[in-house]
């Protein structure tokens, strides 16, 4: 049986394309045979120019490839991996098996890491991604304008309607052109208005070069901060690890010129951010990413997060007595070593195995708690509550991670978890 998520995408493009094909031709008809006010030439033209722009802007949108990691990325010892290793901190996908590049987030739909990922659109049922996000905003921009236009003309019908509404019923409309005025007029409204929210949200992550997922990371770190703030600078991890959490400038905020040449594809030419047959971004770009050098060359986003860190939670299930084993020779003893390093490099446990931390504000009440009677000072509290932990942190608006399309057990947690194998594996390279 299909899931719910997935019969809702496979709806979504055909619903789309029905609003499109409902508002674009539908009306057209309607003031072709609107007596008081018949569609002049000019409107056609411009009513049937804005729908194919709409058209090829949304199937671009829609099926343009958001981004695959190149076959270098996946080796530690090569191409852009390589530099991302000795910058500073490596980002290790545990779904992927690789290297995750800067900006880059696992999504849980199209199940892979995706460059520069805004977020998993559900009304293109594709990710708003490096690749992808040119095409989305250019639909955006014609849909609302386009949509803008054909209010105009409706309004202009609907105050004809109005004004003869005092003459008799058949000098007017019928009945029919009436319920379909207005239901276009009722439908086209609420779209535009959707639509053009989405698109000023876009427009202000075009003009300040971050996405929906970096505006939750911004906002998530200020929430850290202000913790923080409260502690003394710093903010207790699994097994009592204190981390220090210090203000951290967004680094990719270079101007807002460079910004929006950037989020269009390198493309400094401004006739081509409105053209809807521009090319889409060269497949090469998306995985490294000019910063405004605020921070120290090693720091990099998003800044520490002590809730992104699992709990120790033992070894996997086997290994302890594999450890407590005895051999009856060393080279019986090295095979075992070199079967778990495989195992491990695998990463095979399954991610309902990683312990969750309960939420701050219930840990800090049970550390109160546990403090009036308890004068060792403050011990963390954990919990194992799979809904729970940090993860399911809410920004403002109510959004976690997931509700962008992010695989939040791949995304969360163990970007920093290299595994031990792989971390051999480039060190015998190196030498």
């Amino acid at each position: 049986m299909l899931s719910d998520d997935f019969k809702i995408s496979q709806l979504a493009i055909p619903s789309v394309s029905f609003l499109i094909s409902f508002l674009a031709y539908t009306s057209q008809y309607f003031f072709l045979h609107f007596e008081s006010a018949p569609l002049r030439k000019d409107e056609v033209w411009k009513t049937n120019i804005f729908a194919l722009c709409i058209w090829i802007c949304y199937f671009r949108a829609c099926f343009v490839d958001p981004g695959h990691l190149p076959a270098d990325m996946k080796s530690s010892t090569s191409g852009h991996a390589d530099k991302d290793i000795t910058i500073g901190r490596q980002r290790w996908c545990r779904r992927c098996e690789a290297y995750k590049p800067p900006r880059a987030h696992h999504c849980k739909t199209c199940k892979r890491c995706i460059p520069k990922m805004d977020h998993h659109c559900p009304w293109t049922s594709n990710c708003v991604s490096h690749f992808t996000f040119p095409h989305f905003i250019r639909f955006l921009f014609y849909a609302v304008v386009g949509m803008g236009y054909l209010e105009t003309l409706l309004w202009e019908r609907g105050a004809i309607v109005w004004k003869s509404r005092d003459l008799p019923s058949y000098l007017g409309p019928s009945v029919g052109q009436l319920i379909h005025l207005f239901l276009l007029f009722v439908v086209n409204s609420m779209t535009v208005f959707a639509l053009f929210i989405l698109l000023v949200r876009s427009l202000w992550s075009l003009l300040f070069n971050t996405t929906t997922i970096e505006s939750w990371e911004i906002e998530r770190h200020e929430t850290l901060l202000r913790r923080a703030r409260v502690l003394g600078g710093y903010l207790e991890g699994p097994g009592g690890k204190k981390i220090r959490i210090a203000k951290q400038e967004f680094p990719y905020d270079i101007g807002i010129w460079s910004n929006i040449k950037n989020g269009m594809g390198g493309n400094a030419n401004i006739i081509s951010w409105f053209w809807p047959l521009a090319a889409t971004p060269d497949r090469k770009s998306g995985w490294e990413f000019e910063i405004n050098d605020f921070e120290d060359p090693g720091v990099s986003w998003p800044p520490p997060d002590p809730d992104r860190i699992p709990l120790p939670a033992g070894p996997l299930p086997g290994h302890d007595s594999e450890l407590l084993k005895t051999y009856s020779s060393a080279r019986e003893e090295i095979e075992a070593f070199h079967h778990r390093q495989a195992e491990d490099f695998k990463r095979t446990r399954p991610f309902s195995e990683i312990q969750r931390r309960k939420r701050f504000h219930e840990r800090y009440k049970q550390q109160d708690d546990r403090n009036e009677d308890d004068e060792r000072g403050p011990r963390p509290v954990y919990g194992d509550e799979s809904d729970e932990g940090e993860e399911s942190w809410r920004n403002a608006e109510g959004e976690r991670l997931r509700d962008f399309g992010v695989d939040e057990d791949a995304d969360f947690y163990d970007e920093d978890d290299v595994p031990l194998g792989v971390l051999m594996k480039q060190r015998n390279q190196a030498q």
